[in-house]
């Protein structure tokens, strides 16, 4: 330990989201970059599924269908993926929309992740999984997909497969999603700062922000807190 170094600061951030949403990766890689510019603060990241799909059942939905259903048009739906490649290019993503043939369900994504967070890994899967599919073109509802960039964390395939052969976090997943509702968050991504341990209160904000303002909300709740 430096003890000329200023001690870091505690800060918890429940990060809501969905795997299948491209504003939800856009908001983590500004959240990332936000993080990167303070080393002074000691944030960790706590992962809160979000299902923007909750009814898409296990086969999924094929993305043309689902994007004219969601957007009102093939036209609007381009400018929209056009529109999220450039945001995407400034943060060093590569959106491949032309890769994705559907709409996977999300559940057992956000299942892993739980697991994952169990041997500390889930802050790797989860950027992981969002590279994956969205640059790649992953299936993210398939248990294979799942389980081979799963092993790229350092998990053990077999005990991937087996947890996800079940039905484990299921309910988990599904009542974080039900609380995210009761909360008001209707959209993701939503980031809830507070300070270590969950204080009261927090301060929360929707939307994939721009890092300079998630990094003024940081301060904002260390402030509140007394550790700024």
């Amino acid at each position: 330990m430096n003890l000329l170094s200023p001690p870091s600061s505690q800060l918890e951030i429940e990060v809501v989201f969905d795997l299948v949403c491209p504003w939800c990766f856009l908001g983590v890689r500004r959240l990332r970059r936000a993080l990167a510019r303070r080393p002074d603060i000691q944030a960790e990241l706590r992962w809160r599924p979000f299902l923007l799909n909750p009814d898409i059942g296990a086969a999924g939905a094929q993305r043309q269908d689902y994007m004219m259903r969601k957007f009102g048009g093939e036209e609007r739906a381009r400018r929209l993926h056009a529109t999220m490649v450039d945001l995407g290019r400034a943060e060093g993503i590569i959106f491949r929309f032309d890769q994705l043939g559907r709409v996977p369900p999300s559940v057992d994504a956000h299942r892993l992740i739980r697991f994952a967070a169990q041997h500390g890994l889930a802050d790797k899967l989860v950027d992981i999984l969002f590279e994956a599919h969205f640059t790649l073109g992953a299936d993210l509802g398939d248990p294979s997909v799942l389980a081979t960039l799963a092993t790229r964390v350092g998990l053990e395939r077999t005990a991937v497969w087996h947890f996800l052969a079940g039905n484990l976090e299921a309910d988990a997943v599904h009542a974080e999603n039900l609380r995210a509702h009761r909360l008001g968050i209707n959209g993701v991504p939503c980031f809830v700062m507070s300070g270590q341990h969950g204080t009261a209160g927090g301060h929360a904000i929707a939307g994939a922000q721009e890092s300079e303002v998630l990094e003024r909300l940081m301060d904002v709740a260390l402030a509140e807190i007394g550790e700024f």
